[in-house]
């Protein structure tokens, strides 16, 4: 069955569409939308049942973990724990924005996010789409690529649909993204921090705040 298509404004959606693509991740189905660089593929990241269904249809590895995407700092509080001084002045410094921060995960997250690593990777998206569809669903949803694991990510619906032609609810139809380097990510977790992936936000600009970061 084809995926319904919702056309909108990916830097300023209305409320009405944005209700509408909410009422679908509660029901617990797959969006497709897009992010800053390619297209992603939400659900509600409190749901293990949609979780699993994403990783199955990405066909990814249950024990990959999925980043989330948040509204703002303080919808982080709902899925991690023990947060350190330098998430803070990080989340200030960069976000909304493509830095990603790995940090220790909140008991009740589903295993099926965190892939059984005790952590979580959030950012806020600087992308208003994702961010406020998170702010109004009321929980963070998932951001990962809408594409088949390890394959080339997908920049129009239109490759979406090609690439996932099965187990797509919705695809909420901004116009192609604009491609680029991914997010930074970067883990807090551990004593010193950490770069996982090298991306849009470099290390120079990170290293004034982090002066002994672990590359």
């Amino acid at each position: 069955m084809s995926p319904r298509v919702l056309h909108l404004d990916p830097t300023s959606p209305r409320d009405e569409r944005l209700r509408t693509a909410a009422s679908v991740l509660e029901a617990g189905e797959v969006i497709a939308l897009p992010t800053e660089t390619f297209y992603g593929l939400a659900v509600d990241a409190f749901q293990s049942a949609a979780v699993r269904r994403l990783n199955v249809l990405k066909r990814k590895p249950a024990d990959s973990p999925s980043l989330l995407l948040v509204s703002s700092t303080e919808q982080v509080d709902q899925v991690a724990r023990n947060l350190p001084e330098t998430f803070h002045t990080l989340a200030g410094a960069f976000w909304p924005g493509p830095l990603t921060l790995v940090v220790s995960a909140a008991d009740r997250l589903p295993r099926e996010v965190t892939g059984g690593r005790g952590t979580v990777g959030v950012r806020v998206p600087g992308l208003g789409l994702p961010r406020r569809l998170a702010g109004v669903l009321g929980r963070p949803i998932t951001g990962v690529s809408a594409n088949l694991h390890g394959e080339a990510p997908c920049r129009t619906p239109a490759e979406v649909v090609r690439a996932l032609p099965e187990g797509i609810a919705m695809i909420l139809d901004g116009g192609p993204a604009p491609g680029g380097a991914a997010s930074t990510v970067l883990d807090l977790s551990g004593e010193t921090a950490r770069i996982v992936r090298a991306g849009a936000v470099p290390i120079t600009a990170l290293a004034p705040f982090l002066p002994e970061i672990n590359r």
